[in-house]
């Protein structure tokens, strides 16, 4: 499978379509396009997409995606999105593309999000500072798990029934956004994350990523 360039920046509207197919796909159908449009509209949500760019093979052909520029589609390989809530950064969905998976991507998505929250600012005389992160997750889903505990989430409870299989979840929390240690970590994640994702073929774009947030 060919990798090609990547880049990480928020969705357009125009792209509901094709977010709402890779959550169908990636997580069974979260969000509806209507659920899709409320985040893309709220200033307390973060939300990012990796996009994988590819030259169309023959004029006229468009994928479900904004093209990036004449000739060159945009696929969304992986989906993330957190919630400012007081001085929390809830994080809501973190999902790739099945055919990208075990690549090394839902890292590369899970620091841009991370990022984002260290840096966010607070927009009205009320608003907070982002000092900590929390999200759900199934215990049986190992591989999610080893994902956050290795950026320093920690399990501190459970929510009973959470999903609706009826399996609970586990609540994981990362107390130290602020601290100099966690952006340190978040700095050696990124050299070595995206040293295996260039190994892999794929080309980092340096695109600046500009939030859909205020």
């Amino acid at each position: 499978m060919t990798m090609g360039p990547i880049s990480c920046h928020p969705p357009t509207v125009d792209q509901i379509p094709a977010l709402v197919d890779l959550d169908l796909r990636a997580l069974g159908g979260l969000w509806s396009a209507d659920g899709y449009r409320r985040e893309l509209e709220s200033p307390n949500s973060c939300m990012l997409v990796l996009t994988q760019h590819h030259k169309r093979l023959r004029p006229g052909i468009l994928s479900k995606s904004t093209m990036a520029e004449p000739g060159v589609d945009e696929r969304i390989v992986g989906l993330g999105c957190y919630w400012a809530i007081l001085d929390e950064a809830h994080l809501t969905v973190l999902a790739v593309d099945p055919r990208y998976q075990r690549r090394g991507l839902g890292q590369w998505l899970l620091i841009h999000l991370l990022e984002d929250a260290c840096h966010r600012r607070p927009t009205q005389a009320d608003d907070c500072p982002l000092t900590r992160a929390t999200l759900e997750v199934r215990p049986s889903n190992s591989r999610a798990v080893a994902l956050y505990t290795g950026f320093g989430f920690e399990p501190l409870g459970h929510r009973r029934r959470y999903y609706p299989d009826g399996e609970d979840a586990l609540i994981l929390w990362q107390n130290s956004l602020k601290t100099r240690e966690f952006k340190e970590l978040l700095a050696f994640k990124r050299s070595t994350v995206k040293q295996r994702l260039q190994a892999q073929g794929w080309q980092i774009s340096a695109q600046k990523q500009t939030v859909n947030h205020p």
